[in-house]
């Protein structure tokens, strides 16, 4: 019915714009509607009754009635099928979504609406640590979560990692290795291998290295072998020109694969050095995979704890301590240690009643 609505209403709209093109006194045709209505009322009308006997026809005209002028009508136009949609304007709007990992993303409050948005900036600059980074729901928001596994796998890779050999070769490194024979896993799982070296390190070690230095540099992958590649070109040099002006002998150093703090005791019996430095990567962080730490004893040997070491931790560029920075406070612990003829705590004694 709808359908048949909207064509009789577009065939009335012809008409009406046909109409003063059909002329003064010229009826238009009717519409489709009023061609329905008296076709249904002559079907309606009841048929004249029919004469038993004929009638005299009056005479008809020699010349024939015009016959009615018909016109034809145009066809209605047909609906389209479906409408065009207009064409989009252009707009500035991007779906790119910002970097999460850029430092202004990262250092970004995320809390919405904060009673105090200073403050929650300066809180937030305080610490390194995940705080305010908002929520959606009872959950992280997405931004956060996909920065959260990014630095997940940071770390995870940093585990894995080996230290670049042309590191190593620029430094005249040669490599030994502890215990750990079972790759990065038998590593991570037994520390007490990490901490003795292998009967072949110690040959080696033995035959190629300076006998009673008075400093020793060793460098190990530890936790985060990038830390290694990230701060190494900078803090071994400043060691070494460091010893040279402080008129301190250098032994010959070398690299640890699969070390941890302990070997520096083998070591310690091996060399005999005045003072020993272990250069180590630190177990990394969320995203911060790049952190080294300088360990150092005096006169290390068997039995030596960590009570009896000094630490250098969180060497790194970028928010920790400046590898350069820390090669000099390096060489100066050093020679402390060698003025009180101590390390770890029982330096700090020394100095005390110093």
């Amino acid at each position: 019915m709808m359908e048949e609505a909207r064509i009789e209403a577009i065939i009335e709209a012809v008409v009406r714009e046909l109409a003063p093109a059909l002329g003064r006194g010229t009826t238009p045709p009717a519409t489709a509607k009023e061609s329905h209505n008296a076709t249904a009322s002559t079907a309606a009308r009841p048929a004249p009754a029919v004469p038993s006997e004929p009638t005299a026809s009056p005479a008809r005209s020699a010349v024939p009635a015009a016959a009615p002028q018909v016109r034809a009508m145009p066809p209605a136009p047909r609906p389209a099928a479906a409408a065009t949609a207009p064409a989009p304007a252009s707009s500035s709007l991007s779906i790119d979504l910002e970097d999460p990992m850029t430092e202004a993303a990262r250092t970004r409050p995320g809390v919405a609406r904060p009673a105090d948005a200073e403050g929650l900036a300066a809180l937030k600059d305080t610490t390194t640590a995940r705080i305010c980074v908002g929520r959606a729901g009872p959950r992280p928001r997405t931004r956060d979560l996909l920065v959260f596994q990014a630095d997940l796998a940071i770390s995870k890779d940093a585990l894995a990692r080996k230290v670049d050999p042309s590191l190593l070769s620029q430094f005249g490194l040669f490599p030994v290795s502890t215990m750990v024979t079972g790759g990065r896993e038998e590593y991570l799982l037994r520390p007490d291998l990490g901490r003795r070296l292998s009967e072949e390190a110690k040959r080696t070690i033995s035959e190629r290295c300076t006998k009673s230095p008075d400093i020793q540099v060793c460098v190990g992958d530890g936790l985060s072998a990038r830390a290694i590649e990230a701060n190494l070109a900078k803090i071994f040099p400043v060691i070494q020109s460091g010893c040279q002006v402080a008129g301190l002998s250098l032994g010959t150093p070398f690299y640890i694969e699969g070390c941890r703090v302990g070997a520096m005791n083998d070591i310690g019996d091996i060399l005999k050095p005045r003072v020993l430095i272990l250069l180590i990567g630190e177990r990394p962080g969320l995203g911060r995979a790049d952190a080294m730490s300088a360990y150092m004893g005096y006169e290390p040997r068997s039995g030596n704890s960590d009570a009896d070491r000094d630490v250098v931790c969180n060497i790194y560029d970028g928010g920790g301590v400046n590898p350069l920075e820390a090669g000099a406070y390096v060489l100066r612990l050093a020679q402390r240690m060698i003025a009180a003829g101590a390390s770890g705590v029982r330096l700090r004694l020394a100095e005390e009643k110093a």
